[in-house]
């Protein structure tokens, strides 16, 4: 059953299981909601605390009007650290699949916040082109009223052999108000994910898919210390599609950085 917790002008969802550290919160990627992670959930909690949210305006989470930055990443990472204190979870290693990721950076390069972070096939962040495709595109989305622009979005994230859930991740990455999906699009395209990266505090491993958005040269020119890892046979959703070999990278990246 989902808990609560209340921030200005929202109210979060969340679920919370298991003891154990490291504790670990699990994020989210655009138009997704917390069971997009259930995978990993039902893997680490056997050992771990762990916490799995909505972001504001997705899932079971209110969802404020956009406007004023009401979106933008740093206004997601504040909602991210006010889950993860009112679960009790001191310095969580956070697991973010794609804009999850971009809101881990920005958790990472904040002092104590987080002591890891594992960005699962992340969002555009050394990728310029498809940063500025974001931005130019967040019109079309706030228009996309027949969810027509945002399916054949989504449906374009999918290898032709990924299975896991294909049909609904189409349908309900397509529900989200359009609005809502426009200001967090917008707001992927704007952050400074590559100084965010170069100012992380903690451990980085970025996860990619078949499909990268950042390449591994690019990632490390920002941090030379992050650890990379890729996964065989995987869409954008590669932690449904093949579970096993993601939840076995972050496992090892865990062991790695005690």
């Amino acid at each position: 059953m989902a808990q609560f917790v209340s921030v200005p002008g929202v109210s979060l969802a969340y679920d919370a299981a298991g003891s154990g550290d490291p504790p670990m919160i699990f994020v989210h990627g655009w138009c997704c909601n917390r069971s997009y992670f259930a995978p990993q959930v039902g893997h680490f909690v056997a050992g771990h605390a762990v916490v799995a949210m909505d972001l504001r305006g997705h899932g079971q989470s209110s969802g404020p009007d956009p406007g004023l930055g009401s979106y933008d990443i740093e206004v997601l990472a504040d909602d991210v650290v006010a889950v993860a204190d009112a679960a009790g979870l001191w310095r969580p290693v956070l697991v973010g699949h794609s804009l999850g990721a971009l809101i881990g950076l920005a958790c990472a390069a904040r002092p104590g916040a987080i002591r890891a972070l594992a960005m699962v096939d992340p969002a555009p962040i050394t990728n310029e082109p498809v940063k500025a495709f974001f931005r130019d595109s967040a019109d079309a989305v706030r228009a996309d009223a027949d969810r027509s622009w945002r399916t054949a979005f989504v449906a374009g994230m999918f290898l032709s052999t990924d299975v896991a859930r294909r049909q609904a991740i189409i349908e309900e990455s397509s529900a989200i108000a359009p609005g809502i999906a426009a200001a967090v699009m917008r707001a992927m395209g704007e952050f400074d994910g590559a100084g965010a990266l170069g100012n992380a505090m903690v451990p980085v491993l970025s996860i990619g898919s078949a499909v990268p958005a950042n390449t591994a040269a690019d990632l490390r020119s920002a941090c030379p210390s992050i650890t990379i890892g890729q996964t065989v046979g995987a869409g954008h959703f590669n932690q449904l599609e093949v579970p096993d070999q993601v939840n076995a990278m972050i496992e090892r990246f865990m062991m790695i950085n005690k």
